[in-house]
């Protein structure tokens, strides 16, 4: 079974397009209102009234599970499923006729940023066991012509993330603006090394699909609300050991959108947001779980240059001011910085060689 996410916040121009467009293999179109001013919710009520596609039944919820001597842990964790309720923005179901509808509106009760409102919905897939959940923008700039694409790899091969790339489309360069194409580009260096998916770029596209698998390894609740949701899922990806895939999509802009993203703002918070991924992925991936000799080396890294920058002042100062250095100076300016080179570069590459196994 597929479904849909698609996150919404002041859409009413753009959404009835986005729905009309969905490709018919579409289960389920979940719309999430992220708490919009203007008449998103009533454009979506209007689709639901006029869709006349016909929808499978899925199975709701369950709302307890019997114990027994051998399901303790699956009894746990579906009561702490349960209780995750409560961590998501408070909403309300729109539907009157929720079993048979094949749109699905969802009203956040207050606004949360766009990771929150693709949350919600993954949350709503997730309790009903949908198979494969993708996220298309309710502002039109992803072509539901690609849809299939994006999803194949989730139903058909078994991949756990499979995500869009535009930035190696032909057509890239010429469509994409300017400041975006570098700001994307820019991130996208940093998230494969806070990711660990060293062999992805564009990592801002929203387009993407997630198995059912994935969505059980992560905790929802805990993705970043905002515009750096697609590099958070990146990292929890990774740290759950999830499968992942790259698919080429066009890139689609001048469709009636208008961007809400202020990159000036954004890219900060999304650098810090990486800085602390990359960290807590290398604890909890490579000290808790599985300890591997990559992570000292990149701590060693970072401390040994840290310790080198008195050191390299002091022989930029010299350079600049035509004095002498005393040979201890020289001598640790040149260990730690060459150290520190040394040990960043072995974990890197044995970053890469240990992700390879994700690639699918």
């Amino acid at each position: 079974m597929v479904a849909v996410v698609v996150p919404a916040y002041n859409e009413e121009t753009q959404i009835g397009m986005v729905l009309d467009a969905m490709p018919a293999f579409v289960d389920r179109i979940i719309v999430v209102n992220d708490h919009s001013t203007d008449k998103t919710a009533e454009a979506v009520l209007e689709k639901i009234a006029s869709d006349k596609a016909k929808s499978i039944s899925i199975a709701l919820p369950r709302k307890a599970m019997q114990r027994t001597k051998y399901n303790e842990a699956d009894v746990l964790l579906h009561q702490a499923l349960r209780r995750e309720q409560k961590l998501f923005t408070p909403y309300e179901i729109a539907n009157e006729n929720l079993e048979n509808d094949r749109i699905i509106l969802i009203n956040l009760e207050e606004n949360s940023g766009v990771g929150a409102a693709i949350a919600r919905g993954y949350k709503w897939c997730l309790d009903r066991g949908i198979d494969c959940t993708a996220v298309m923008a309710g502002d039109g700039q992803m072509d539901p012509a690609e849809l299939e694409k994006i999803c194949a790899p989730v139903t058909q091969d078994g991949v756990d993330y499979v995500k869009g790339n535009r930035l190696i489309h032909r057509s890239a360069w010429l469509v994409v603006p300017r400041i975006r194409y570098a700001g994307n580009s820019i991130l996208s260096i940093f998230n494969k090394i806070a990711s660990g998916y060293w062999k992805i770029s564009d990592t801002q596209c929203g387009y993407t699909a997630i198995s059912l698998k994935a969505l059980h390894a992560i905790r929802i609740h805990q993705i970043y609300p905002s515009y750096g949701m697609p590099n958070d899922m990146l990292v929890k990806m990774n740290v759950a050991y999830c499968t992942i895939r790259e698919v080429e999509i066009k890139p689609v802009y001048r469709v009636g959108e208008k961007s809400k993203m202020n990159i000036i703002k954004v890219m900060p918070k999304i650098a810090w947001l990486l800085l602390r991924s990359f960290f807590k992925r290398l604890w909890v991936k490579y000290l808790f779980r599985d300890f591997h000799p990559l992570f000292l080396l990149y701590h060693y890294a970072i401390i040994a240059g840290l310790a080198s920058l008195p050191y390299a002042w002091k022989v930029l100062r010299a350079g600049l001011f035509n004095y002498s250095l005393n040979f201890q100076t020289t001598l640790a300016f040149m260990f730690l910085s060459i150290s520190a080179f040394q040990a960043i570069m072995f974990a890197m590459w044995m970053d890469i060689q240990d992700n390879e196994r994700l690639y699918k």
